[in-house]
């Protein structure tokens, strides 16, 4: 047997085996609870790195070493670990659980001699162990976030000169259809009118319960003591904005190609704007993501996703049919002489 201790190769085996089997129980909440490809894709690739990485440490020495028999571990239980009474619970115990273990691969397998001219064994793992980090920040952000948003099927973009009927008249009737989820988009306000206009949107929407985002400027979501605030691909970084508007708020990350909604995910966004899907009367685009990018996003990602870009009664059918169940607006309510049946009409088409 080699040099290595007895000890150490049965800390290693029984690390081993609880990585593995904590990341089989994640993997299979990210692809049966999630229906996410994307984070089961990222988790499949961690078990099968691991896979690799135990294969520097001889199986015989492993196998040789273990005594579950003699394990004294096997005896000694606490209350809470048969308790999870939530399927997250189960998801955030498995998750420590393949943190704890790579910790233990990591540390006692500097034991083992590295290969020549390749990463070591430790080594492997430490780079395993971080990808687990951000997968578990993904998964439960998107878990969490997925039941805050669950019911709002239309977010609604209001900018004061394309409401046909008045800015607050077009949030009331919005309200009324059932839209709870807006965002401020003025792009022409001096910073002084835009905190006090979207103070005065916080306070029409927090009276109906409903969520409001500020586009672009987290310094005034915060201010306005809004709920959040939504970036472009040109803006602040996520990890910046949440710098500014703290763990609390939501952040909405506008997408254009699948590459960058995937980023979005990893990199702790809220929800994503998955878009232009056709030309928009309120915002001109030099290129379309079309309806192949939201079959995209619908078929690979489970956070909450807002199909955007020149959506109305016309073509709303052919976005559901594309994959999407929430959708962005801005002209197709804000324009309408009726905001609230506008509104009504469009939310009878979205799946309940």
């Amino acid at each position: 047997m080699s040099v290595i201790p007895l000890a150490a190769w049965r800390i290693l085996d029984a690390a081993a085996n609880r990585a593995g089997e904590g990341l089989r129980v994640v993997e299979e909440f990210a692809r049966f609870g999630l229906n996410d490809s994307q984070l089961s894709r990222m988790l499949k690739v961690c078990r099968h790195d691991l896979t690799a990485a135990l294969g520097l440490i001889p199986e015989s020495d492993r196998l040789a070493a273990r005594d579950t028999l003699g394990d004294v571990g096997t005896t000694i239980s606490t209350p809470s670990e048969y308790s999870r009474p939530t399927l997250l619970d189960v998801v955030r115990a498995s998750f420590k659980r393949v943190q704890e273990a790579l910790r233990t691969l990591e540390e006692y397998g500097k034991l083992i001699p590295p290969p020549s001219g390749e990463p070591s064994f430790a080594e492997r793992v430490e780079q395993i162990r971080y990808r687990i980090y951000t997968a578990e920040k993904s998964m439960l952000r998107t878990a969490c976030v997925s039941e805050r948003l669950q019911e709002h099927s239309i977010y609604l973009l209001v900018t004061s000169a394309n409401c046909a009927s008045g800015l607050e008249a077009t949030i009331q009737g919005a309200l009324a259809a059932g839209v709870r989820i807006f965002q401020v988009r003025e792009k022409q306000m001096a910073d002084r009118e835009l905190i006090e206009h979207a103070r005065k949107l916080r306070g029409l929407t927090a009276a109906a319960g409903a969520i409001l985002i500020i586009n672009d400027r987290p310094d005034i979501a915060v201010l306005a003591e809004a709920d959040g605030v939504h970036v472009g691909q040109e803006e602040l970084t996520v990890q910046d904005a949440r710098r500014i508007v703290g763990a609390d708020k939501l952040i909405g990350v506008s997408t254009h190609t699948i590459e960058q909604a995937r980023q979005a995910v990893l990199e702790g966004a809220d929800y994503l704007g998955v878009g232009p899907t056709f030309p928009s009367g309120t915002k001109s685009f030099d290129t379309f993501a079309g309806l192949d990018f939201v079959r995209q996003v619908a078929g690979e990602i489970s956070l909450p996703w807002f199909a955007i870009g020149g959506i109305d009664g016309t073509n709303v059918k052919t976005v559901i049919e594309a994959g999407a169940r929430r959708i962005a607006i801005s002209g197709a309510i804000c324009g309408a002489p009726h905001p609230e049946q506008a509104a009504a009409t469009l939310l009878s088409e979205l799946p309940q």
